[in-house]
């Protein structure tokens, strides 16, 4: 199984796989939420088309791409960071 995008390449734009997993469920979250929301109250005015583009990739995997591709960003917050001491 291949896996892509590649874990090196995520790995990369964060400072950790624990980072990596938050933002990644933090968006995936976002996506899902939003995709429901569309769906609920555009279905009715979009093209068959355009509502199966929608359901076919699973929000995780469109979080990952983005991650990859650099237009997901996070800021670590110094507050949260510094709280486990």
């Amino acid at each position: 199984m291949v896996i892509n995008p590649e874990v090196d390449t995520l790995l990369a734009t964060v400072d950790s796989k624990y980072t990596l997993c938050v933002v990644a469920a933090r968006r995936a979250r976002q996506i899902n939420d939003m995709v429901h929301g569309v769906r609920d109250q555009a279905m009715l005015s979009m093209a068959p088309s355009e509502i199966a583009t929608l359901t076919k990739t699973k929000p995780l995997t469109l979080a990952l791409e983005e991650i990859a591709n650099g237009t997901v960003s996070y800021k670590r917050d110094k507050r949260t960071a510094n709280s486990s001491k």
